[in-house]
């Protein structure tokens, strides 16, 4: 049996997708200060130029925050000009959930965590954003931890 102490560490540790999806929402409360939980747990956002990566240019790869899976590399980020940090592709697709959002009387693409169902931001696609793929994944910084490269 797990106890709710068990989940108290560090948001820096890695989860499994089992023992993230266990979590309840006040081992989530725990586990995030309260602005990374309101925007992980309860699909907030967070001011626009006000994020800890909005503008980071360190090489690494993006993690979620609440989990600890690989979701981004720096090589896919971008300055989208919009406030948080943009990336034109994630790691691997698999990692991602997109969900139709239906909220602020318009229709975006949710991005949610595949292994722990947090919320990222969401993702748009449009010729303009001069990428590769034609889009654009808005994250809240706050639903990131970035490990910088050794280089």
């Amino acid at each position: 049996m797990t106890s709710t102490s068990d989940f108290s560490q560090s948001a820096n540790e890695p989860l499994a997708a089992e023992q993230a999806r266990s979590l309840s929402e006040d081992q989530w409360r725990q586990r995030l200060s309260p602005e990374a939980f309101q925007v992980l747990r309860q699909a907030g956002t967070e001011r626009p130029f006000t994020g800890e990566y909005w503008d980071a240019e360190d090489a690494g790869v993006y993690s979620c925050r609440a989990c600890g899976q690989e979701l981004f590399a720096s090589t896919t980020k971008f300055d989208a000009r919009c406030g948080w940090p943009s990336f034109y592709a994630p790691t691997d697709n698999e990692r991602i959930v997109y969900i139709e959002d239906n909220s602020l009387g318009m229709t975006r693409v949710e991005v949610r965590c595949a292994n722990c169902d947090s919320h990222l931001g969401h993702v748009f696609a449009g010729e303009g954003f001069d990428t590769p793929t034609d889009l654009r994944y808005c994250i809240n910084s706050l639903s990131l931890n970035l490990t910088k490269s050794q280089d």
